[in-house]
């Protein structure tokens, strides 16, 4: 289901550098979690992570800003960001990442399936995209599509 061997990349880098990470999720609904929590020794980077699928969850556990969540259904790039560094903050950990998004079609998308997902380290948002998701009408695909683009962006981002 996860690619192992980009996880197994994600393990080494951080490993090497004594650093960790935590994700907070909304569009993928816990697959990240469930990805890097699939590594060998998970417990030595992965601090865990939070699915939060509504706005109030998200402003709650994740403090982003609730007036703007309410602007923009919480899917925007600076909704990400909060989330990677809400959830760095929660966790402790060094690394976060936040997603959220669209794996189905519905109107406040304009129907279409896209997500945004931010990488904060050490207090900051190093990277904010925006990703397309696969056109297709299983759900799961295009949440383990995101998965995938955001272990690219992971290495991309630990690689500098």
């Amino acid at each position: 289901m996860f690619d192992d061997k980009k996880i197994s990349q994600v393990k080494d880098h951080l490993k090497r550098k004594h650093e960790t990470i935590a994700v907070a999720e909304s569009v993928t609904s816990g697959l990240l979690q469930a990805a890097l929590g699939s590594a060998e020794m998970a417990t030595d980077f992965y601090q865990g992570g939070l699915t939060a699928y509504n706005i109030g969850q998200k402003c709650r556990h994740l403090h982003v800003d609730p007036i703007e969540a309410l602007k923009c259904n919480c899917v925007s790039k600076k909704m990400a960001g909060g989330m990677a560094l809400g959830i760095c903050q929660t966790f402790t950990s060094d690394w976060g990442i936040g997603i959220t998004g669209y794996a189905t079609p519905v109107p406040e998308s304009g129907d279409d399936l896209y997500a945004f997902m931010a990488i904060a380290y050490k207090g900051e948002v190093v990277l904010e995209q925006k990703l397309s998701g696969k056109k297709t009408d299983d759900a799961l695909q295009v949440q383990l599509g995101y998965v995938d683009d955001i272990l690219n962006a992971l290495l991309q981002s630990l690689e500098k």
